[in-house]
């Protein structure tokens, strides 16, 4: 299993497939000039199934969700799920997404083995898109998340970052209007996992600013840290439940204590934090013709040398050099 000095064990799995993006989000990346991959730095599709049999057979892993980037502009993206929904023992299998592309693909998906996905969605209004992502593509999210939801794939979760000055006013419509829709509402604190390295404490909107503006029009009451478990977002129950709303303190409310998560990129390096500076490679030693037993060592020492905490409140953290969009969430 992927145990680290502090005895947290990591089940989940997040894979990049790509770093590249089809929006343009302010809290992510430029408008121009970011370069990509090159495509022989990409795990194949076989190489990333390969990696995930060993995560899932040999190293404990449970859970996996693919990211980006955009997972969805990956070819080969229900191939990789259908391949991966034959392991013994199955994982459950998830993915974030920004939605565009989930109504030509949502039923594909699903039939491949995909159990659920977290869609992207800053804003009910379609100019506020435009202007935190640069393109005008809010109808094709809606009507992804409305496909995603036909064809099962559910719990649907809505991942929402508010913006000072932006949409930091919407909270309350927000969560009203994924309650109509029966999708659960996640708030997440920006980061600082921008490409262009902008991001600023104070310009952040911070958890209790949510919760305070969420509590203006309706009642919350805390789940509990017992129901929680491992889960990067605090829940509470709206006007007594069974719905509920999330939020994602990775900054004011950070949960490194119980992280459970491993990381492997785009071009196969693993990441024991989302927020950390050094890499483990396992590209190289893959394409060098390493046993499975040999990379499930690999994996094991890069997880073991975990740190505490991600180093967030510390005044000296310095943001990873790569951004979002090449780690993966």
């Amino acid at each position: 299993m992927l145990i680290d000095t502090y005895g947290r064990v990591a089940t989940d799995l997040r894979v990049s497939l790509t770093d590249k993006c089809n929006l343009r989000c302010t809290y992510c990346m430029p408008e121009e000039g970011l370069q990509w991959l090159a495509r022989p730095d990409l795990l194949t599709d076989d190489e990333i199934v390969r990696m995930v049999r060993i995560a899932v057979t040999d190293l404990g892993v449970t859970d996996v969700r693919f990211t980006g980037g955009e997972p969805l502009l990956r070819p080969g993206l229900a191939g990789i799920v259908e391949q991966c929904a034959t392991l013994d023992p199955r994982p459950r299998m998830s993915l974030t997404t920004n939605g565009i592309g989930l109504r030509r693909t949502a039923e594909a998906l699903h039939a491949a083995g995909l159990d659920r996905v977290n869609v992207s969605l800053d804003t009910l209004r379609p100019e506020v898109f435009h202007t935190l992502t640069r393109r005008d593509r809010h109808a094709d999210v809606i009507a992804g998340l409305a496909a995603a939801s036909a064809a099962g794939l559910a719990p649907l979760k809505v991942n929402t970052v508010l913006m000072r000055g932006v949409n930091d006013d919407e909270a309350p419509d927000l969560l009203g209007w994924a309650l109509d829709h029966g999708y659960e509402l996640r708030f997440i604190e920006q980061m600082p996992l921008d490409a262009q390295h902008g991001w600023q404490r104070t310009d952040m909107v911070t958890a209790d600013e949510i919760l305070g503006s969420l509590r203006a029009r309706f009642r919350l009451t805390p789940e509990g840290e017992t129901v929680r478990g491992s889960a990067p977002a605090e829940r509470w129950l709206v006007n007594g439940g069974p719905a509920r709303v999330g939020v994602i303190g990775s900054v004011t409310r950070p949960f490194c204590r119980a992280c459970d998560r491993t990381r492997l990129t785009a071009d196969g390096q693993v990441r024991n934090c989302l927020f950390a500076r050094e890499e483990s490679d396992l590209r190289g030693p893959l394409r060098s013709g390493a046993s499975d037993a040999e990379i499930a060592g690999l994996w094991k020492a890069a997880m073991w040398g975990k740190k505490p905490g991600s180093g967030l409140d510390d005044p000296a953290f310095l943001q990873p050099d790569r951004p979002m969009s090449a780690i993966g969430g």
